[in-house]
């Protein structure tokens, strides 16, 4: 599914949701978890000294998964205030370089506690902001993208900052449509050659739905 599809069906199923929104009461809640699906955006990069020219390497937009709770800590007029966990996968990204040498895919974990605050508390429309930091854990693939077998690491652990935002509509009183976008800050994994970035920028877009109670 290409970036604009999923934005497409992003914005459809809100507007879907808000039908029903019109009778419903404020509902409520002290915890929430949420489950969405999308895709995770790396920008290209250069590599450094390539064996081959050009020396970009591109990242596939590969499809991805978020796993959250969170837990309402303070209410303040309009803003809520709550801790959060979220979870973000990747199980492959496809890599693209005409350089030999560099993992065929890679795949990735973050787990990044957080402070999210919700607007419009109570409403059944939400938007929200989120930072925190957390952990980050590459996995390098054991073969080449060519030919041969990966004599580097299978495995890189780094520290990642989260910076998220989205909005939750609640068209039933437990059951709710979250949209988010989340970019995981973090080190970069061991690719075997070197691009001139410490840290790269991870942006995950999905949607799917929560529950609070």
């Amino acid at each position: 599914m290409s970036a604009k599809r999923l934005a497409f069906l992003m914005v459809f199923l809100s507007v879907l949701a808000l039908r029903g929104l019109a009778q419903r009461q404020p509902f409520e809640d002290v915890n929430q978890i949420s489950v969405t699906v999308g895709r995770t955006f790396v920008s290209t990069q250069t590599i450094q000294n390539p064996t081959d020219l050009p020396p970009t390497l591109h990242f596939g937009n590969e499809e991805s998964f978020a796993f959250n709770y969170s837990r309402r800590f303070r209410d303040h007029g309009m803003f809520r205030f709550s801790w959060e966990v979220p979870v973000a996968i990747y199980p492959r990204m496809d890599l693209a370089t005409p350089s030999h040498g560099i993992p065929k895919d890679i795949g990735a974990l973050f787990i990044t506690p957080s402070a999210k605050v919700n607007f419009f508390a109570g409403e059944a429309l939400t938007p929200w902001v989120s930072v925190g930091g957390g952990y980050a854990r590459f996995r390098e693939a054991p073969t080449l993208n060519f030919y041969g077998t990966n004599p580097g690491p299978r495995s890189t652990n780094t520290g990642a900052i989260q910076f998220g935002i989205g909005v939750d509509v609640w068209p039933w009183d437990h059951w709710g449509i979250r949209t988010e976008a989340r970019d995981f800050y973090s080190g970069v994994p061991d690719l075997n050659f070197k691009t001139g970035n410490s840290r790269q920028h991870n942006y995950y877009v999905g949607i799917g739905v929560i529950r609070r109670f």
